[in-house]
């Protein structure tokens, strides 16, 4: 009998190292691909590179290495750029999924005679409907949901879950690192990557002033408590991309003024925190307020559903690993919610989810 061929995308880490070693005693052909797609100065690229090919010759199993460099910086670092240039927070974690990895890798795996394309992913792949020979496959929570990576991976096609493995599917993180250290793989004690995928640790102010530079707006307040305040002006921000909703901000960072802030009636011994609460991207201001500001009940999402929404109860979430709040309802793109959430930001993903944690549709905050 004919073993399946796969092909597993090899990060260089102890996750995709053990997926590997799972497949080879599952009895399947695995061959492990490295992704190079972006190596600039700073980044780890050849470092995983060299910690991939140690893990392939340890497991006896073959390698290559695919220059994505130019595909990765226009699907993906352009995407980046161009969101934040609108004033909107992408994911890229998301695209580098959809357009490299289940894109680009998986038809290099498909195209050269493997049967599926695998990879380090904290995800199960489920099979929720049987008629006749037809099967719906849809992505699933995995047992470790404290890894749980199903967010970044709700905008991988449907019709590909059937050609794709998630073999840590079912394990937790504590038992990866075991058997990493039964194997004896030279990354067992390899920290967990951290940062933008395929890039890594990336101090996105500085990224984005080299590509966007800087460009000066007001800053407006929008305080509750003194009503016929709201909107006023008290300072100046650099750039509207470097900020996002949510996000705290102070004195320095926005360059608030002191003088407007007292014209407010504000105590500047107490001075609450502030957030950014909006963009007014037509006037080039960014809008500030109090934490409370940034918790809202109804969010404008227009949605890609895998599985009829109406269906059953649903949740979402908003950031990875974020809370699941139980939706009440989705009605002409808008999604209410049981309880308020915190700072939903145009360009990020809400990813809706059932009771058994099946991923049920996906789509892009605006």
């Amino acid at each position: 009998m004919t073993r399946k061929r796969v092909l597993v995308g090899m990060s260089g880490g102890v996750d995709s190292s053990v997926a590997v070693a799972l497949l080879l005693e599952q009895g399947y052909e695995v061959s492990g691909v490295f992704i190079e797609a972006y190596n600039e100065p700073g980044c780890r690229t050849d470092q995983d590179k060299k910690d991939a090919l140690q893990v392939a010759l340890r497991l006896g199993i073959p390698f290559e290495v695919l220059d994505y460099r130019s595909e990765y910086k226009e699907k993906v670092v352009q995407y980046f750029v161009d969101e934040y240039k609108e004033g909107r927070t992408p994911n890229p974690d998301i695209m580098c999924n959809r357009e490299v990895k289940f894109g680009l890798l998986y038809d290099y795996a498909m195209k050269n005679g493997f049967d599926y394309l695998a990879t380090g992913h904290y995800a199960k792949i489920a099979v929720t409907q049987c008629h006749g020979d037809t099967v719906t496959r849809v992505l699933q929570r995995p047992k470790d949901l404290s890894k749980d990576q199903t967010y970044f991976l709700w905008q991988v096609a449907q019709d590909k879950l059937e050609h794709i493995l998630f073999p840590l599917g079912e394990m937790l993180k504590s038992e990866v690192r075991i058997k990493a250290k039964e194997l004896d793989l030279p990354n067992a004690e390899k920290p967990d990557s951290m940062g933008v995928c395929m890039i890594g640790e990336l101090n996105t102010g500085e990224f984005l002033k080299e590509k966007l530079g800087e460009k000066e707006g007001g800053v407006v307040i929008k305080y509750s408590s003194i009503p016929v305040f709201q909107y006023s002006s008290v300072g100046t921000h650099r750039g509207l991309w470097f900020y996002t909703m949510g996000q705290r901000v102070g004195m320095e960072s926005c360059k608030l003024q002191v003088a407007s802030l007292k014209k407010m009636g504000m105590d500047m011994t107490n001075l609450p925190a502030l957030y950014v609460v909006g963009k007014n991207i037509e006037q080039n201001e960014l809008i500030v307020g109090e934490r409370k500001e940034c918790y809202v009940s109804t969010i404008m999402v227009h949605c890609t559903w895998y599985m009829t929404k109406d269906r059953e109860k649903l949740w979402v979430r908003i950031r990875n690993l974020g809370e699941l709040v139980a939706v009440t309802q989705y009605q002409s793109d808008t999604v209410t919610l049981e309880q308020p959430i915190f700072a939903p930001a145009p360009g990020q993903s809400a990813v809706f989810y059932t009771e058994d944690g099946i991923v049920a549709g996906g789509g892009i905050i605006r």
